[in-house]
């Protein structure tokens, strides 16, 4: 029975379309995350020929005031691309991987990023994980949407019902061997990208196949159950593009618009003029005012005298350091909110399963919004260890000779990921058991 179904589905264009659409597009995406990768390559390599390369320039022009050279000094924290990036690219392309910095303050340099064109942001990234989320549902609606009523509406559901010990077990083996299919596909996909990307067998790609194997079994049993009420080909196939339209798009776009009206962000705006207020205000004060505040940050450096009469760096510096000093507050309520509204996300999307396979796909590859605020969280840090070991320098008017200039090197941010698996597979395993439980009641009824 398994042979002659096979041999049946194979000869039929939908079977042949399946392939040449999904390896087709799959090959492409892979091929596309490639190039995303070696453009993030290109992008770090460039970065430190250009830190290496402007260090030895300023260093020329200005060896005479350390204070004045580090004015213009950029110092580059990278956060390096793994190959699985190119599986799911997430929000690499928005979210910096680079970040350049001067010593001054932190906060107005932090959300710096690429230029981009608005209209590929606007249209996302084709990659891997796009063609699973969305390509192999439609493919599976298509295969399986008349697996029952082709039967009825020519006329052979009769004839083989008399010839089969069970009508149910018959619509099992053709459903078994479209899914069987495309998991096909979906291996030999996934065997190109290990090929193509060079991506390492480890925990992290395991995870990444093993969603990508549950959240297949979602779209199958849910495509069962609509076939399982035995309505006409044209109903179950209105059905489950209506039900693909919901969960791809709809619902996202619910939970997107929900949870930025629910949680707006305010206070990115109100950082930005703290920062630049609390920096450029400094302008018409008092030093001792400014003087008073970086001290108390950094009592260290009270024995540093401030020349009243003249201009210090001592005083400029601790200008920068009060804007960011004042804009902390409203600093930290922003990645507070933030990272409330990913997680807000994230609960939601326990039920919808399309928005839980993405953002998994986005933690698993450490594209999401979670790792950018990781990296930021380095950022901090890196900032200030260049602060406190330049700041002494500065304030002594250290010669820029004496300085080893070439041990200044872009540093890469280690950012940890670790796999929950609980998280990742358990809402897709409860909700496609859910769903096969009530499809095996309607097919008692067959």
């Amino acid at each position: 029975m398994y042979s002659i179904l096979f041999k049946s589905f194979i000869r039929s264009k939908i079977a042949i379309i399946s392939i040449v659409l999904l390896m087709g597009v799959g090959l492409i995406s892979i091929l596309l995350g490639k190039q995303f990768i070696q453009k993030q390559e290109k992008a770090i390599s460039e970065a430190e020929l250009f830190q290496k390369e402007s260090i030895k320039r300023n260093v020329m022009y200005h060896n005479d005031d350390i204070g004045l050279l580090l004015y213009y000094l950029r110092f580059s924290l990278i956060k390096e691309p793994n190959n699985l990036t190119g599986l799911s690219i997430g929000q690499r392309d928005v979210n910096p991987s680079i970040q350049t910095v001067t010593i001054r303050g932190l906060e107005g340099q932090k959300y710096d990023t690429d230029f981009e064109n608005p209209s590929l942001l606007l249209s996302g990234n084709l990659d891997l994980g796009f063609v699973i989320i969305y390509l192999f549902p439609l493919v599976l609606i298509a295969l399986t949407f008349n697996l029952f009523s082709e039967e009825k509406e020519r006329k052979t559901w009769r004839l083989i019902a008399s010839q089969t010990a069970s009508t149910v077990n018959f619509l099992y083996k053709k459903l078994t061997i479209r899914v069987l299919f495309l998991y096909m596909i979906l291996i030999v996909l996934f065997l190109l990208a290990i090929s193509i990307l060079q991506i390492p067998i480890n925990e992290a790609l395991l995870a990444f196949i093993s969603i990508s194997v549950f959240y297949l079994a979602f779209w199958t049993s849910l495509c069962f159950l609509v076939v399982s009420f035995q309505k006409n080909s044209s109903f179950n196939a209105l059905a489950l593009l209506s039900v693909w339209i919901t969960l791809t798009i709809l619902f996202p776009a619910i939970v997107n618009n929900y949870v930025m009206n629910t949680y707006p962000v305010p206070e990115a705006l109100r950082t930005m003029i703290e920062q630049r207020d609390g920096y450029h205000e400094k302008w018409d004060e008092a030093k001792e005012v400014t003087m008073d505040n970086f001290f108390a940050h950094y009592p260290q450096y009270k024995k540093y005298p401030v020349p009243k009469d003249k201009f210090s760096w001592l005083w400029y510096y601790g200008m920068q350091q009060m804007g960011d000093d004042e804009s902390r507050e409203s600093s930290k309520e922003m990645k507070e909110k933030i990272l409330l509204r990913e997680s807000i996300s994230q609960t939601i999307a326990t039920i919808i399963p399309t928005m839980h396979t993405q953002l998994m796909f986005n933690q698993i590859t450490q594209t999401d919004l979670n790792n950018h605020m990781q990296f930021l969280d380095h950022l901090d840090k890196f900032h200030e260890e260049l602060r406190l070991y330049f700041y002494p320098k500065i304030f002594e008017n250290y010669l820029v000779k004496n300085e080893d200039w070439s041990k200044f090197k872009p540093k890469i941010a280690l950012i940890q990921n670790h796999i929950n698996w609980g998280k990742s597979i358990y809402s897709l395993l409860f909700i496609t058991l859910l769903i096969s439980f009530l499809t095996f009641l309607n097919l008692r009824k067959i």
